[in-house]
């Protein structure tokens, strides 16, 4: 028979679901706050084999966490993505969520260029782009737009979450990005992504942020 306790609240369902995590992945293939993140993704997706795909280098997890402390803006794909995202820690940082769908002229330019949208969107945030959090759960042309401003322009976000998912340009645009050394990035490898992901991947790195930071 099985039973099911109906009385567990939030944060006992997430301690349980962490600690089963935990037991489940052994060895672990990261440790300290890579680690936080990539439980939390396998907590998203309920997927413990998406740890083989994972790209979590520390630096860049480091990178994401001092973003967020130093109130970067953060730009996504989707308003799915955007609404994942906890404002109640990035609000305390200054860090304000945008969906780059929203940016002015966006939908003109796409029109006008015979682009997707999601492109537009990066074209028109520019050097805004400079030293904020990029989020890509959905869309591979923003991707790749955002890495054609890394390398014709010198923007330098300080983190770039690449994670669309798809059949067309996601692995590949996601293994331009692990090649680019010099731009931190924290990525899941292959087809599978999607804007929960992305999302909560800024939510593991706000909840880093938020320790010890009387938030």
């Amino acid at each position: 028979m099985i039973t099911l306790d109906p009385h567990n609240t939030p944060q006992g369902i997430e301690d349980r679901s962490f600690a089963i995590i935990d037991a489940e992945i052994d060895p672990k293939p990261f440790h300290g706050d890579a680690w936080q993140v990539a439980r939390r993704l396998v907590h998203t997706s309920g997927d413990t084999g998406l740890v083989a795909d994972l790209w979590l280098p520390d630096a860049a997890v480091a990178a994401g966490v001092a973003a967020i402390r130093a109130g970067a803006p953060i730009f996504t794909d989707t308003e799915m993505a955007r609404a994942g995202m906890p404002l109640r820690r990035l609000s305390p940082f200054g860090c304000t969520v945008q969906c780059l769908l929203a940016a002015p002229g966006v939908a003109e330019l796409a029109v006008a260029e015979g682009i997707t949208r999601s492109r537009a969107g990066v074209l028109c945030l520019g050097k805004a782009m400079e030293g904020s959090i990029i989020a890509i759960g959905n869309a591979p042309t923003a991707l790749l737009a955002m890495l054609e401003a890394v390398a014709e322009n010198g923007i330098m976000p300080a983190l770039v979450v690449g994670m669309p998912v798809g059949f067309v340009n996601a692995a590949e645009s996601k293994e331009l990005l692990v090649q680019q050394k010099a731009l931190h990035s924290l990525v899941l490898r292959g087809r599978r992504g999607g804007s929960p992901l992305a999302a909560a991947t800024v939510n593991a790195l706000a909840c880093l942020a938020s320790d010890g930071a009387g938030v």
